[in-house]
């Protein structure tokens, strides 16, 4: 049985940091690309950043690069997310998601999602 289980969240100072984890099963974890995705309150979800199945490629949202990296861990079958200086609108809750392809889609279209961990920074 699939699974997607994501960990790390809380409330953080303006500025601050987190780190995510996501750790699945039930599935080959390296040939999938993986993504993050967020929702903030009243609007909808977005995607957040991606890595693909073997880790080479990266892909973030404008918002959050140079703020935010991912990762992955295959041994572990775990994916991160690093999450840099922080900002009040980076508040959400935040999704693990698998992809149906190995490589991050232009047009994400996942076909798993975690049950997400919330996120809230504080000014």
């Amino acid at each position: 049985q699939l699974q997607l289980v994501e960990s790390g969240g809380g409330l953080v100072q303006s500025g601050g940091s987190l780190r995510l984890s996501c750790a699945a099963s039930g599935f080959t974890f390296n040939y999938y690309a993986m993504g993050w995705f967020r929702q903030a309150p009243g609007k909808e979800r977005e995607g957040v950043s991606c890595i693909s199945g073997s880790g080479s490629t990266t892909s973030y949202a404008d918002s959050v690069k140079g703020r935010f990296t991912i990762s992955r861990d295959d041994a572990k079958n775990t994916v991160y997310l690093q999450m840099n200086s922080l900002k009040p609108e980076d508040t959400g809750i935040y999704y693990c998601a698998k992809e149906r392809v190995r490589w991050c889609p232009a047009s994400p279209a996942p076909d798993s999602w975690g049950q997400g961990t919330q996120v809230t920074v504080s000014s």
